[in-house]
């Protein structure tokens, strides 16, 4: 939902791979593989509330807010960490490899959907 709105617009603004220079803070790619994971897990819970779309995205950006801070990520390491990433195709496609295989653990490990 709005992680999907967000990834998209960072990916369409990129530059190419040659005008792209890491920024001068960037996670780990490691870091940003969990973070990824747990900003589309809690993307997943939000819309699973059946809430009014306002009401939703007041809640999402509450709790991603919750979890920069846990992290101790700011929102914009987290977007030029992204966009650097993004405009390496190969990185992007692999961290987001890496994503899906946490997200399948995690669902093992809590067991099947009810």
């Amino acid at each position: 939902m709005v992680v999907s709105v967000l990834l998209s617009g960072l990916v369409a603004g990129c530059q190419t791979p040659e005008e792209v220079l890491p920024p001068p803070q960037l996670l780990p790619r490691e870091q940003l593989v969990s973070l990824l994971a747990d900003l589309h897990t809690l993307e997943a819970r939000v819309e699973s509330a059946s809430l009014h779309p306002d009401s939703a995205r007041a809640l999402y950006l509450q709790q991603q807010k919750a979890l920069f801070w846990r992290r101790e990520v700011t929102d914009s390491l987290f977007q030029q960490s992204y966009r650097y990433y993004a405009s390496h195709d190969k990185d992007l496609d692999e961290i987001y490899g890496l994503v899906i295989d946490t997200l399948a653990l995690r669902q093992v490990k809590i067991g099947p959907a009810k």
